[in-house]
Formats: C-alpha cells, structure tokens, sequence
C-alpha cells in the first residue's frame, strides 16, 4: 500500500517526510501500458515520471493550501512534457509526452534539457477561486547559478525550494516499474511555531544553509541509497539514517490514484473549437474521439452527440472503463 510518514526531529528546527507509491505507480503506470497508440513508458522517462511523482506528492504535503498542486518539467529534448498533479487528499495522477524516439537520451540534461532551455514549473490551483483569483506558478530553469545542467531531478527542486520558501531541503528521490520513492529533510523557520528549541536570535534566522542540526540530518540523508529507498520499510530507513536521532512521527497517509477527466471537461474543450473545426473533424473522421493522458479514458462523439455540445442539451454518461 503506498504511504506517506511525516516526522519531526524532537527539540530541533527539522521536518521530515517519506514517502513510498506501491500501487499507486502501478495504477498510473498500467494504464499507459494499455494505451494501444503510445505503449508503455521507456525506462528512463519511466524513472523521471516516478520521481516527479514522489516529489510532488512530498511538495503537497508540506504546503497548506486548499488546491492542487501541479508540477512540470517541458523543454527541448525528446521528452516535451511531463506533469503531475496532486489534490490536498493525495490523489493523484501523471503522464509524460514523448515526440520522436530517445535515442541514447537517459539523462534530465538529454531528455528535456539538451540546449539549456529546459524548465520545472510548480503550479497552486486553488479548488474554490475567488473572482479574479488566478492560479500561482513559479518557474525554474534546469540549471544551476552558474547554469551548469542540473542531472537531477532532485537538485532542481532543492534549488527551487530555496529560491522560492528560501529554506534549505534535501531531497532523495527513486523510481522503478513497481514503486516511486521520495525522502525531504527541511530546515524549519527559526522563529515563532518552527522554532521547536525555543532558542532563536535574529542571526539564526539568516543562517540559511549554515544550521549545524540540519546539515548532520542533510548528510545522513543523502546516504540513502536507492535501493534502501526502493525495497525498505519505513521504520528500516528511519532507523538506520537517524538511530541517533529522537524523531516524533505522525500516522501515515494514503495517497491515491484519481483522474479529474470527464464528459463535461471534454465537451467544453470541444466547444472551445468551434462549430467549424468540429464539422471538419466530423467529415473527415465520421467522430471526434479525445483520449485523456493521464488515465487512458477515451471519449467519443459521434455527429448527434456534437450537435448536442453546441445546442446545450446534456450529453449522455460514457461507458464505464475497463480500467477503473
């Protein structure tokens, strides 16, 4: 069962998170596999995906907010587009866009990044707008400072979390075919409710990067290893990278997989192309069909059910899916 762990280091300014999609990444992973026009993921792209995954589950975790969390990574290598979304209750969903064949490409820099223009976008979607409310989006490039190519996916968003929250994070993050993994350490604010020890000044407060109790915690957590992160058990990790350490740990979560697709979603985007190209697809084809990416959910219109989109009258449910 997939899980996520949260703990805390007891009188220290660190938090933690872990995180293990068991059948979860199986569900996402099977329902691309059973797409007959794109076939199962190629491993490397398979990897990446299930990092992104565990990290964006660990990411919605760690904020507060009544929406979902949508993470990216597009650029200007074979694989165009990969994207995650996580709902506040961890369901989730993900898919990734291949055009052309990888080649040799098995790296972040020769997948998405081959000329430096690749980037990670991290978008808030709020559940409930208010009028005017839009969606919050923070970019980052694939590269460092000195925009050298970031080779992994983790250094991208331990660079991001200490551009945007400016706290330190380290992040250790693995995937295979059967489980996506994810390990956060982050430094806390010093002052007010972060400050556990109850000892702060204001110098400590500027001390980003230069926290002894961190950096000890940082440093055990970069040993994890991917097969430890793979194929142990929670409370193994946690023992053997802080046996030293006092943690206080709350009840698991369960994340879940979910897809937010539906008839009306896809009526409305066929709307949005009008009665004209609709036609046109109609003459051509006999049908409009819409597969949806992330859970394989195809959706048919035939000349009748068009009509229906444009004159207002409800369309009927679709057949439920062999896959859910």
């Amino acid at each position: 069962m997939s899980q996520l762990h949260k703990f805390l280091f007891d009188c220290l300014p660190v938090r933690g998170m872990l995180v293990q999609l068991t059948d979860v990444w199986q569900e996402v992973l099977k329902r691309r596999a059973a797409n007959v026009e794109t076939g199962p993921y190629a491993e490397p792209v398979r990897q990446l995906l299930g990092e992104m995954t565990a990290a964006a589950v660990l990411m919605q975790s760690n904020i507060k907010f009544n929406g979902a969390l949508v993470m990216q990574i597009f650029g200007d290598g074979p694989l165009k587009l990969a994207v995650v979304e996580v709902n506040p209750n961890l369901s989730l969903r993900a898919t990734a866009k291949v055009v052309g064949d990888l080649g040799d490409a098995r790296t972040l820099p020769d997948m998405v990044n081959v000329n430096n223009e690749g980037k990670c976008a991290i978008t808030l979607d709020p559940l409930n707008k208010m009028p005017g409310q839009q969606a919050y989006q923070g970019v980052v490039p694939l590269f460092d400072d000195q925009r050298n190519k970031l080779d992994k996916f983790s250094d991208v968003l331990q660079h991001y979390m200490l551009q945007s929250e400016q706290l330190d994070t380290t992040l250790v993050l693995a995937a295979n075919d059967t489980t996506a993994a994810g390990l956060l350490i982050q430094r806390l604010p010093i002052k007010g409710e972060g400050n556990l020890a109850a000892k702060a000044t204001m110098e400590d407060e500027d001390e980003i990067g230069r926290n002894e109790d961190y950096n000890r915690i940082s440093i055990l957590a970069s040993s994890l290893t991917t097969d430890e992160l793979l194929n142990l058990d929670v409370d193994t990790i946690l023992r053997r990278l802080f046996w030293e350490e006092k943690l206080v740990r709350f009840g698991p979560l369960t994340p879940s997989f979910a897809c937010s697709c539906s008839r009306e979603r896809v009526s409305n985007m066929i709307r949005s192309l009008g009665t004209e190209e609709v036609e046109s697809i109609l003459t051509e084809r006999g049908d409009v069909e819409v597969g949806c990416d992330f859970c394989g959910e195809q959706y048919r219109y035939d000349a009748v059910d068009a009509a229906q989109i444009f004159t207002g009258t409800p369309t009927p449910p679709p057949a439920p899916s062999s896959l859910q």
